[in-house]
C-alpha cells in the first residue's frame, strides 16, 4: 500500500483532534476535520481522565495545559447517608507508580479549549455547521459529501463523531444502534465561594450511596473554585420507546423534582457533609438531564477506506471514567498500525479490531458493573451496602491490596507496548 498521505476525520471532540493531532506529528498525515456544529459547543459538564489517558495526553504534547486547568481526584471518600466518612482510597497509587500520572478531572469546555489549542498551532483545519450525507470510494480514495453540497477526497476517512455517528449510520455499520443502559445522569457545574467552609477540604471524589442512586461531588479546576456535582439514578424508558419527545418530557419532570427529591434522600444527612449538600442543592439553579446510552459490544467497526473511533465504535457508560481514554488509545493503535509498511488499508484495519476489542469490551463491563450502585434499594439494603462496601475498604487498605495492583492494572495499561 502507498502511504496514506490525507485523512477525512468526521467529528470534532476529543477522538477527532487526537486523531489529527497524532496523525500529523507521528504519522505525517494531514487531515481536515468536519463537526456537525456551527461552532465548538459549550455543553458538557465535567470529564474524568485515569493515568492510562493521562500518559497518552503528555505523548501528544498536551498534559501540561490539562494540568493547569484541571483538579487532581485520585482520592476517592465515601460517605454514608448519615453524613459520616466510612472509607477513602487512592484509585491510582499502582498506576500512578508505574506511569507517573494520577487522575484529573477536566470541565469538557476546558478540555476541548486544549485541543482546539493545539489544533490552531498545528495548523489542521477544522469545517463547523458541516452535515455529513454521503460516503463513497472507490481504488483511489473515499469522498465524503456534506449538506451544503461540499465534498472532500483523502485517503482514508475516520469517523469520530460520537455514540450517534453518522459514519456509522451512513456507511459502516446502519444496523448498530446504541441502547439505553437503565441509568440517568443530572448534573450541573457550581462555583464553590458561597459553599460552607468544608469546601475547602474537598479532595477527589466524594460520593453517598442512596436508596434512589448514587450522589457524588469533586472539584474540576486546578484552584477548586468549580465543583461538578451530579445524581445517578436508574430511570425507566419514556412509554413509546424513548423517543427525543420522551425523554425531554421525561427530562422536564426529573429536573423540577430534583431539590425535593434530593433534600428528601438526604433528610437524615447531618454534619459537615449533611450541610455542603444542602447548600449546593439551594444554590443550584440549572442541571442538565443526561440519559445514558451505550454501544452494544460486537458491531461493525470498519468497511473499505473507513474506521469509526471511540464512542462511535464502543461508547460505554461514564462510570469508568474511559471515554477519552479509550479514544485516545485507539488513536495511538491506529497510529503504530499505519507506520508498518506493505499493509493495505484492510489489514491494518483487520489487526486494530482484532487489538482493540478484547481492551474495550471489557471496559465496557467494567463501566456497566459499577453502574450497578446506581439502582433503586431499600434503607436495610443500603445499610447492608456501605457496611460490605465499608469493610472491603478497610480490607484493601489494612492489607496494602493497592501494592498488586488490584482494580489499578487497567489503568497503566499502555496501547503502544500491543505487538503488532
Amino acid at each position: 500500500m502507498t502511504k496514506p498521505q490525507k485523512a477525512i476525520i468526521i467529528g470534532a471532540g476529543p477522538a477527532g483532534l487526537a486523531a489529527a493531532l497524532r496523525l500529523q506529528q507521528y504519522n505525517h498525515i494531514s487531515s481536515v476535520v468536519y463537526e456537525i456544529r456551527p461552532k465548538p459547543t459549550t455543553l458538557g459538564g465535567a470529564i474524568g481522565i485515569p493515568s492510562n489517558g493521562l500518559r497518552l495526553l503528555h505523548r501528544l504534547g498536551l498534559y501540561d495545559n490539562i494540568r493547569l486547568r484541571a483538579a487532581e481526584t485520585s482520592n476517592l471518600v465515601l460517605h454514608a447517608i448519615k453524613g459520616d466518612v466510612i472509607g477513602k482510597a487512592d484509585l491510582t497509587s499502582w498506576s500512578r507508580d508505574k506511569t507517573g500520572f494520577g487522575y484529573l478531572r477536566i470541565q469538557r469546555t476546558s478540555l476541548m479549549d486544549v485541543f482546539y489549542d493545539a489544533a490552531r498551532l498545528a495548523d489542521i483545519p477544522i469545517h463547523f455547521g458541516k452535515r455529513l450525507v454521503g460516503i463513497v470510494e472507490n481504488s483511489d480514495g473515499v469522498t465524503a459529501t456534506f449538506d451544503d453540497n461540499t465534498s472532500d477526497t483523502a485517503d482514508f476517512l475516520l469517523g469520530c463523531d460520537g455514540i450517534h455517528s453518522a459514519v456509522r449510520k451512513l456507511y459502516v455499520d446502519p444496523n448498530m444502534t446504541p441502547e439505553y443502559s437503565g441509568v440517568v445522569n443530572i448534573f450541573s457545574l457550581l462555583e464553590t465561594i458561597m459553599l460552607p467552609q468544608a469546601r475547602l477540604s474537598l479532595d477527589g471524589l466524594n460520593a453517598t450511596l442512596t436508596t434512589d442512586g448514587l450522589l457524588a461531588l469533586c472539584p474540576c479546576t486546578a484552584t477548586n473554585e468549580m465543583i461538578y456535582w451530579f445524581f445517578s439514578r436508574q430511570l425507566s424508558m419514556p412509554p413509546g420507546g424513548g423517543g427525543r419527545d420522551g425523554w425531554e418530557e421525561k427530562g422536564k419532570q426529573e429536573v423540577e423534582n430534583l431539590k425535593v427529591t434530593l433534600l428528601e434522600l438526604l433528610k437524615d444527612t447531618s454534619g459537615e457533609w449533611g450541610d455542603m449538600w444542602k447548600a449546593i442543592i439551594n444554590q443550584t439553579n440549572v442541571v442538565k438531564f443526561y440519559p445514558i446510552f451505550r454501544m452494544v459490544l460486537g458491531g461493525q467497526w470498519a468497511r473499505g477506506r473507513c474506521l469509526i473511533l471511540g464512542d462511535a465504535a464502543h461508547a460505554m457508560q461514564p462510570h469508568a471514567s474511559q471515554g477519552v481514554s479509550m479514544a485516545l488509545e485507539d488513536v495511538f493503535l491506529l497510529s503504530k498500525l499505519l507506520e508498518i509498511p506493505g499493509r493495505s488499508l484492510e489489514e491494518v484495519y483487520a489487526v486494530y479490531e482484532q487489538k482493540r476489542r478484547p481492551r474495550t469490551d471489557r471496559m465496557s463491563k467494567m463501566a456497566e458493573r459499577n453502574g450497578n450502585v446506581r439502582k433503586k434499594t431499600g434503607p436495610w439494603q443500603l445499610w447492608l451496602q456501605e457496611c460490605a462496601i465499608s469493610g472491603m475498604m478497610s480490607v484493601y487498605n489494612l492489607c496494602r491490596l493497592d501494592r498488586l495492583g488490584i482494580g489499578q492494572k487497567e489503568l497503566a495499561y499502555d496501547v503502544e507496548e500491543e505487538e503488532v
